[in-house]
């Protein structure tokens, strides 16, 4: 019994370092009624090493299950409830009633503030209460002095701009600037980043013909596409994406755009679509996610921003059966709902994604999202799905183990 637990114990994966400076996070969206508990969701992360994790609500029961865990949280303020914090007592309120609790033993780094809202169906109806909603959680944050330790911000669509393509070219939607304007006047006030949901997958589904595959997909062996009016070549896509939404903010406002950090808050590619979903297959999320994976742990940054890290949250952990819209909205995930990988990725995380297991997370460090729309090696620090899969079947077997020799001792 011995060396069968020591030989289990040696089929684990090293236990990843903890560092603050993982760039790397997942989307954990609940929209679905098959999924697995939120303990079961928590094992799959563990294995996969993510430190980094966004959740679209707040809802208190999930908060607590990340307690102690170490995992920091970019936590959503829902739609729905942009009008209750959108004045002074109802955010002070909110905060108080479902963040405050949870510090510090919840590491919550972010709040998002609605999502998509200025593009979503009920722009109309909730756009005024958006950069209400982000002031006045932000000053609740202040009086309780949790400012320094949770940013408050939301998550745009693409659709945010007029135009993106060449990235030095783009610019906001016209209609958009009164909001726009000051909420990029908060960001830089409070330091909080500017989140985007980019989607190459997106833009080749809708013209496959004109857009290259393998530039959509961030294959490394592509030639990159050139911008004529900037001299910068962009590699793939979404560095392309990330460009043209700093170029946005920089024809609005260039004070504003030299202090706010542009962060991928949603990337993603389906597994499966309808039948006029061109190129949602296994295979294509299989690349894209995997490269995605490999250009964020490269730690470099964009043309247009060389120096700073590219901060990228994928989306997302589970397929969920319960979104909207096309057969592709259901098939994001990583893992099915009962925790089996969806296809047979071995993507690149680096070793020290985990975030550091003590202190707070600080607005340095959070990210964002949108809810709906080569083999690693365990020496080298890198950790696939399939691994994660087998290493939890492992410690279920040595727990299982442990138990029956502690049950065989006190018979």
């Amino acid at each position: 019994m011995p060396l069968l637990l020591l030989m289990l114990v040696l089929l684990l994966p090293a236990t990843p370092v903890a560092t603050p400076s993982a760039l790397l996070g997942i989307n954990y969206g609940r929209v679905g009624n098959n999924l697995s508990p939120t303990a079961s969701a928590l094992q799959l992360l563990a294995g996969l090493g993510v430190g980094r994790v966004r959740l679209y609500d707040a809802d208190p029961a999930t908060l607590r299950s990340f307690a102690n865990t170490g995992i920091e949280l970019v936590v959503g303020v829902p739609d729905e409830c942009l009008a209750t914090v959108s004045t002074p007592s109802g955010a002070s309120s909110w905060v108080r009633s479902v963040i405050q609790p949870a510090l510090p033993a919840t590491k919550i780094a972010v709040l998002a503030v609605g999502n998509e809202v200025l593009t979503g169906a009920n722009s109309s109806a909730l756009t005024p209460s958006l950069l209400p909603a982000m002031q006045c959680i932000y000053d609740a944050l202040v009086q309780l002095g949790l400012d320094k330790q949770v940013a408050v911000t939301t998550a745009h669509n693409l659709g945010v701009l007029a135009t993106s393509y060449p990235p030095s070219s783009a610019y906001f939607r016209k209609d958009l600037l009164p909001v726009l304007c000051p909420i990029l006047d908060f960001h830089a006030r409070t330091g909080s980043p500017f989140l985007v949901n980019a989607y190459p997958y997106f833009a080749y589904a809708e013209d496959p013909a004109g857009v290259e595959l393998e530039y959509a997909l961030l294959e490394p062996g592509h030639g990159g596409v050139p911008d004529p009016s900037s001299g910068l070549r962009y590699p793939n896509m979404l560095v392309a994406q990330v460009d043209a939404v700093y170029h946005a903010i920089a024809a609005t406002n260039r004070v504003v755009a030299r202090a706010v950090e542009v962060r991928v808050s949603e990337t993603g590619w389906p597994s499966a679509g309808d039948s006029n979903e061109t190129g949602a297959t296994p295979r294509n999320a299989a690349r894209y996610n995997g490269n995605v994976m490999r250009l964020v742990g490269e730690g470099k940054g964009t043309p247009l921003r060389p120096d700073g890290a590219l901060r990228v949250y994928m989306f997302a952990l589970f397929n969920e059966n319960m979104e909207p819209g096309p057969s592709s909205e259901r098939n994001y995930g990583f893992f099915k709902p009962d925790g089996t990988p969806v296809y047979e990725l071995a993507y690149r995380l680096p070793k020290d994604n985990a975030t550091s297991s003590s202190g707070a997370g600080g607005i340095t460090t959070g990210g964002g999202g949108y809810n709906g729309h080569g083999d690693g090696q365990q020496n080298n620090g890198y950790y696939s799905i399939m691994a994660s899969a087998k290493a939890n079947m492992v410690r279920a077997l040595l727990f299982a183990l442990v138990n029956f020799h502690q049950f065989a001792k006190l018979n």
